[in-house]
């Protein structure tokens, strides 16, 4: 009963936190905001069987797959209300996503992708803050907008797309 008294009165508390501005206002100014979640990227080793589970187990909204040859992936959209599962599979040998599922056979996630008001503006401050992209410029997304990605070493072991909101 110790524990459970200590998680329920824990409880609140992390409620306020989450809820506060009180992260926020320990962020220098800058020319750029940080959005909301866009989605969460899952790679997958078969994308039909992927489809099927979000839509027919799950009851979730499903998108067609769209080929993104740029980017070496097909993309599936998987409706959530309040952000996105993107299914990544890859388009020919050379798609990173290939790459990633000879290390992970069964898939997962891939990365995670946050909207910004501003992606040239973030480019150039996030340079600054020595923190490397993974292109020179930004490239179109899934969604028809500039994205970038930052490099995984650089996000605690998390790559990180800024899409332009």
């Amino acid at each position: 009963s110790g524990l459970l008294t200590r998680l329920q009165m824990s409880a609140p508390t992390v409620r306020a936190l989450s809820a506060s501005k009180s992260f926020s206002q320990n962020v220098p100014g800058s020319w750029w905001k940080l959005g909301r979640l866009n989605h969460v990227a899952i790679a997958v080793p078969n994308l039909e069987q992927a489809q099927g589970l979000y839509r027919d187990v799950l009851g979730a909204q499903v998108s067609e797959a769209v080929a993104l040859p740029e980017h070496g992936v097909y993309t599936v959209f998987v409706e959530l209300g309040n952000t996105k599962l993107e299914l990544l599979h890859p388009l020919g040998e050379k798609s990173p996503i290939a790459s990633f599922l000879q290390k992970n056979k069964t898939g997962g996630m891939h990365h995670i992708c946050i909207e910004v008001d501003d992606i040239k503006a973030a480019m150039t401050e996030l340079k600054k803050k020595q923190i490397r992209i993974l292109s020179e410029e930004p490239k179109i997304g899934a969604h028809g907008k500039p994205v970038i990605f930052l490099h995984p070493k650089d996000c605690h072991g998390v790559l990180v797309e800024l899409e332009e909101a």
